[in-house]
């Protein structure tokens, strides 16, 4: 197991500065008990706007609200002591204009003390993370397979599969780091083109379903623990089942209790 011997939360200038030095490693979390486990191994946690799905189990991360993202980013910040935390901005909170999403980038920092933000979407967004870089909050960039563009993109599909697509990508790339863009998260993304990104960027790529050449990695935890239903990406290793020892707990729990032989509840009622 990979533990951290630092003794203070990871910052953003450090996590910029770990390019070229060592590998980037991230997990997703919402609530406090996942981010407590997974606080000493990884460099930042990532509360992903996933969470209305695997968390809250709606069908699309669409209609996660601003509160729901605060509510939930404080919970991992205030479990946390060693890992940078960066919320997922969601969708409709930023895309307006560069003022909204300066009002509510600062609402969700100022409210639940995270490090930075995490903004989807291509070049047509690089004024407004300059916008925000400029006053104060560092951002992630999403580009790439993105799930709040869902709809407009015809599903969930990897993005880069021919030359056009690969230009587009590559140019929403360095738009973003033009912009100030600490570091550019690329999903889906086909491994020629996020190779390439990584080369030419000066700021860490962050890979989910990219290419083993990105600077780091993120997965949804519930996806690599077996705790994300039936459709599993098939980038992700399931590195154990939690789901089916939970599942067992809950029937073996649940044949005691109906049996009548449940320890407890025999010492609560004077049983021998």
């Amino acid at each position: 197991m990979s533990l951290h011997t630092r003794t203070k939360r990871l910052t953003v200038p450090q996590l910029v500065a770990m390019k070229g030095q060592q590998k980037i490693v991230s997990l997703t979390a919402y609530t406090s008990w996942m981010a407590r486990l997974m606080d000493p191994v990884v460099d930042f946690i990532l509360v992903g706007d996933s969470t209305n799905m695997v968390g809250l189990g709606r069908s699309s991360t669409l209609d996660m609200s601003l509160e729901e993202t605060i509510v939930f980013t404080r919970a991992v910040v205030s479990s946390t002591q060693l890992a940078c935390v960066i919320a997922d901005m969601p969708f409709g909170s930023y895309q307006e204009s560069p003022q909204q999403a300066y009002r509510n980038c600062a609402q969700v920092m100022a409210r639940t003390g995270c490090d930075a933000v995490k903004l989807e979407g291509g070049a047509v967004f690089a004024e407004t993370v300059e916008f925000l870089v400029k006053r104060g909050i560092p951002v992630m960039a999403h580009v790439g397979l993105m799930p709040q563009y869902v709809n407009t993109m015809g599903g969930f599909k990897a993005q880069g599969m021919n030359e056009a697509g690969a230009m587009n990508l590559e140019a929403d790339a360095r738009a973003h780091i033009e912009a100030g863009a600490f570091s550019l998260l690329l999903e889906g993304v086909a491994e020629g083109v996020a190779r390439r990104i990584s080369d030419f960027s000066p700021v860490p790529t962050i890979g989910i379903g990219a290419s083993p050449a990105c600077d780091g990695q993120v997965l949804v935890t519930e996806d690599m623990l077996g705790l994300g239903g039936d459709h599993v990406p098939r980038f992700v290793k399931q590195y154990t089942d939690v789901g089916a020892q939970i599942r067992e707990a809950c029937e073996a729990f649940a044949d005691e209790v109906r049996a009548g032989t449940f320890p407890e509840l025999r010492h609560c009622y004077g049983i021998n």
